[in-house]
């Protein structure tokens, strides 16, 4: 998820899209714990997005 796209949601949104990319991160980190994934550069990308979606949520209660 590119940071325009997140610039543009609402908070509930964020706080949806934040938990969801949280479960995500999760499981592929417990998939890839018990048989390796195809693509192991998924877990880096999800993590990456669950900090930024982070980042815009603290920023914009702060505001």
């Amino acid at each position: 998820m590119k940071q325009s796209e997140i610039k543009e949601l609402s908070i509930e949104e964020l706080k949806e899209k934040l938990a969801d990319f949280k479960k995500q991160h999760a499981d592929l980190k417990i998939a890839h714990s018990v048989t390796p994934l195809e693509n192991p550069l998924q877990i880096r990308q999800t993590r990456r997005t669950v900090a930024r979606l982070a980042t815009e949520l603290t920023k914009r209660e702060v505001q």
